[in-house]
């Protein structure tokens, strides 16, 4: 499970933490709550008018002539020429203003999952993290346009309505708006159901959308094993539940919704009575309780916009919790403060004491351990699996940092350098192959971003590439598919070297850098990193012993750590574990 789902906020912290997005904008902000008020003039001036057209008609039918009507009518044209040029903006760059928000949000997201640890990876499903920077993020254009707008807008009418109908009958005015605050205590508590509600939904739909993109991405695996009726069976438990989460959610939206139509109710019927008793006793006048009504209907009007808003209102509330789920993650592995470049001199590596642990499960991997790699000495690590061997791998260029102890490179612990000196003078082909979607030329260059054609050839002719790659449709320009699925293991690994080749750097970190390849493909790999390796100081992780047979120097590694060292021929001597390993692996041969 995510670590990033536990974390609950306010609704007044998340639009404290929202706010600096908004500020941003301050300018589209102003003119756009500019423009809603405008859009109110219509309606605040609709009840005046249709008020003095009444009391005219009734109390003075000699005012009443084709020139007060008419002049009148322009005034409510000119008004709503003035409202429709408003909204335009509202419409368009009050939206667009929410799309940029979003768009900056979406960055910083981007930026912060960029650097989490491999740990957070490990924890979190890459469809939640997907959910929570797409369609959570969406809701937040709608609600960065409409929440500051709708929220001004519904305070200019209740206060310019209470002051305008306060001048016509104060006590009749009170009667009336003693039900808003009745209103907004209920509206509150209905809210916050609906609210926890929505929070349920988009944490099972990003759920939902883990477990299918989990499924479709092994869909290999599932049709070799002919598990489509098990995968089915799970898709439909989780999206059974999410039909029975979006239920709840409607059902406190109805009766949200419900609550303001009874208030409406409730707010004519007070406005009725009263209003009637008070024109049989003289209090007011035909045409004032005209204004009355109208005004009351463009108040419930606007309770009702700020209702229907509700949904909205909290799903991105949702979003920029969700948002800040991922942005209050902890990063573990960053610069510490005064941290400078590392600069290899010589590629001297040490390992002192070094203990490490996962922080999740705190299960050990490694306790204690000593290892001194000479410049340009390439040792090779091997041993079972599961003991350590890829972490050690991994604790060099700090995709995990050490528990205890230290790693040291030319003297300078690599806590206290860059991360990106770091691993700018790290070439790292890891056994799982991983290609990006696009050509063959782009994921080679992934090695160094403006290596020019001539440069990129060079390095997969060097990795036993260049002949494969021009027998492709088209050449280095031809799409590898997703993952690389249009490629074969051991092409995609012969590409994984040329990255590392073009790259060109100090110190190697091989992790079964030749365990997809062909026999032919692994002797001209191997001619190759030799090549590479030479004057480089290399780590090199295998499980097929042949690969390393002529390393520098071999660790045997084990449960209790280092167990065995020499060359190959010190280590068959020995008949201890790497003698064992030998002949169970190769015996037959």
């Amino acid at each position: 499970m995510s670590r990033t789902v536990e974390k609950q906020y306010s609704t007044g912290e998340l639009l404290k933490r929202f706010i600096p997005y908004l500020r941003k904008y301050w300018k589209y902000m102003v003119f756009d709550l500019f423009c809603a008020s405008l859009t109110t003039l219509c309606d605040i001036a609709l009840p005046k008018i249709m008020s003095r057209l009444t009391n005219t008609a009734m109390y003075e039918p000699a005012m009443l002539t084709v020139s007060l009507i008419t002049k009148l009518a322009l005034l409510y044209i000119v008004l709503r020429l003035v409202d429709a040029a408003a909204y335009y903006y509202m419409s368009s760059i009050g939206h667009i203003m929410g799309v940029y928000i979003e768009t900056d949000m979406r960055t910083d997201a981007f930026r912060h999952l960029e650097y989490m640890s491999d740990s957070y990876y490990a924890n979190t499903k890459i469809g939640t993290i997907m959910g929570r920077i797409t369609s959570d993020l969406f809701d937040i254009t709608e609600f960065a346009h409409h929440c500051p707008e709708e929220f001004f807008i519904a305070l200019i009418k209740i206060t310019v309505s209470f002051v305008i109908l306060c001048r016509s009958n104060i006590p009749l005015t009170l009667i009336i708006f003693a039900c808003v605050p009745l209103m907004v205590i209920v509206s509150s508590k209905l809210s916050h159901n609906f609210r926890v509600a929505t929070r349920r939904q988009r944490s099972q739909i990003g759920a939902l959308n883990a477990n299918v993109e989990d499924s479709l991405l092994g869909e290999k695996v599932v049709k070799a094993f002919s598990a489509e009726e098990h995968e089915l069976e799970k898709f439909e438990r989780d999206n059974q539940l999410f039909k029975e989460i979006k239920k709840e959610r409607y059902y406190a939206m109805a009766n949200y919704n419900m609550s303001t139509r009874l208030f409406d109710g409730l707010m004519y019927s007070v406005t009725i009575l009263s209003g009637g008793m008070f024109l049989v006793k003289g209090y007011i006048n035909a045409g004032d309780l005209v204004a009355y009504i109208l005004y009351v209907s463009s108040l419930i009007a606007t309770i009702r916009r700020i209702v229907e808003y509700a949904e909205q209102f909290q799903s991105g509330i949702t979003g920029i919790e969700r948002f800040l789920q991922i942005m209050d993650t902890p990063i573990d592995i960053f610069d510490k403060e005064g941290a400078k470049d590392l600069e290899v001199k010589e590629g001297h590596i040490r390992f002192e004491d070094v203990t490490f642990e996962y922080p999740d499960d705190h299960n050990r991997v490694l306790s204690n351990l000593n290892i001194d790699i000479a410049p340009g000495e390439n040792l090779a690590l091997v041993g079972e699996s599961g003991g350590g061997k890829t972490t050690l791998s991994s604790l060099i260029p700090r995709f995990y940092d050490v528990s205890e102890g230290r790693i040291t490179i030319d003297g300078q612990n690599v806590r206290d350098v860059t991360l990106h000196s770091l691993r700018s003078a790290i070439g790292i082909v890891q056994q799982d192959v991983y290609l990006f979607s696009g050509t063959v030329f782009e994921n080679i260059a992934y090695g160094k971003f403006q290596a020019t054609e001539e440069e990129v050839i060079a390095a997969a002719k060097l990795a036993g590439a260049d002949e494969f790659i021009r027998q492709l449709k088209d050449g280095y320009h031809s799409y590898v598919g997703e993952r690389g699925v249009k490629l074969s293991g051991g092409q995609k690994q012969r590409i994984a070297i040329a990255r590392v080749f073009l790259k060109n750097p100090p110190i190697l970190l091989l992790d079964e850098a030749t365990s997809a390849l062909d026999n032919e493909s692994e002797i001209l790999i191997e001619k190759s990193l030799k090549k590479l390796a030479k004057g480089r100081t290399t780590l090199t992780i295998a499980h097929r012993l042949t690969t390393i047979k002529d390393a520098d120097r071999i660790l045997v590694l084990g449960k209790n750590g280092i167990e065995e060292e020499g060359t190959h021929e010190e280590l068959l001597s020995k008949k201890g574990t790497y003698y064992r390993l030998w002949n169970g692996a190769y015996e037959e041969e």
